[in-house]
């Protein structure tokens, strides 16, 4: 019984030895040379909530939970009936108060027409009363004549004036509801996956309900810390690999797009190996858009791993971190 328990003992010394020496076999190189510095991190990216601009009925749901989608696919649609019907008076008026514009085109005309007519027959009266073959009350009749033609002129410019006034006020309307009814369609913004679903067909919403939290896969970043000896080197666009827990053999390459420009000390959830209390500065490495697009439906967010940041852009990345991933954005 001694001897089997002292076998036991050996075997579990013996495998926690070999496990050991291929963890040292797997990480034997790996040595982070001068000019750079790690941190550990999470891969994150910009939620977006897709939600109803005015209070409305759910009609679809057009999505699952985890699905990717591209920007303008539709997710939802909601009960927009009235707002159709009021778009659909709204275009009726508008039409009406084109025609009202013709009509007082026409008027405009008309009345130009009939001022030429009327000076034409003052001046003839002027002429023909200095040779005394009319009267003064010819003249006075074709005065008055002229004046009435050019009142009735401005009042007919006038009424064209209100008339396209009313056809810019029923445009105006017609295009408000239109956009109402357009936003009745819930469309992507952006490309990227699902997170949750928040509404079902049939469900009333209130003006800001939300039907989905979408995550933006056009901004793929790592959020990590590092002490302010370090982050006061870093500058922004500096170059940065993340290994991923979850691939450790891989090498991404990404980029530095934020610096805190304030200190803050580090949050618990995230595991460093400096002491709790250091003062840090949050960074964030973004990952570029064409290698997401290009791995668009391998990319998870909430993974873990690190960021080795290159502080000094004249050295040479390690073998161990060079990049079998290229794209154009990433050289």
């Amino acid at each position: 019984m001694r001897f089997l328990k002292f076998l036991l003992v050996l075997i579990l010394l013996a495998g926690a030895g070999g496990g050991g020496y291929l963890l040292w076999l797997r990480t034997r190189g790996n040595v982070l040379p001068a000019g750079f510095v790690s941190a550990d991190g999470r891969i994150e990216a910009q939620e977006v909530d897709i939600a109803a601009k005015y209070a409305a009925r759910v009609l679809t749901i057009e999505f699952e939970e985890g699905q990717l989608v591209q920007a303008g696919t539709v997710l939802a649609r909601l009960d927009v009936r009235d707002v159709q019907a009021q778009y659909r008076a709204a275009t009726a008026a508008l039409a009406q108060a084109q025609k009202t514009r013709d009509q007082a085109a026409s008027l405009v005309v008309q009345r130009q027409s009939d001022l030429e007519f009327a000076t034409k027959e003052m001046n003839r009266a002027n002429e023909l009363f200095s040779r005394g073959n009319v009267s003064q009350q010819r003249v006075d009749t074709n005065r008055n004549q002229l004046k009435s033609a050019s009142a009735a002129l401005r009042s007919a410019k006038s009424g064209l004036s209100a008339a396209e006034e009313a056809i810019r006020a029923a445009e105006a309307d017609a295009d408000r509801l239109r956009d109402l009814a357009d936003d009745g369609i819930l469309k992507a913004p952006v490309t990227g996956r699902i997170l949750y679903k928040l509404a079902q067909p049939g469900e009333m919403l209130g003006a800001g309900g939300k039907v989905a939290t979408l995550l933006d896969l056009s901004d793929v970043y790592m959020t990590f810390f590092l002490p302010t000896d370090y982050a006061n080197r870093v500058a922004l666009g500096a170059d940065v690999r993340l290994l991923l827990d979850a691939l450790p053999g891989l090498a991404i390459p990404a980029k530095v797009s934020f610096v805190a420009p304030k200190a803050q000390f580090t949050p618990k959830q995230v595991e460093t190996r400096a002491e709790r209390d250091r003062m840090m500065f949050r960074l964030k490495a973004r990952v570029p858009q064409a290698l997401v697009t290009s791995h668009i439906e391998q990319v998870k967010t909430g993974v873990s791993g690190t960021a080795y940041v290159r502080l000094d852009a004249t050295v040479a990345w390690p073998a161990w971190l060079q990049s079998r991933l290229t794209t154009t954005a990433a050289q």
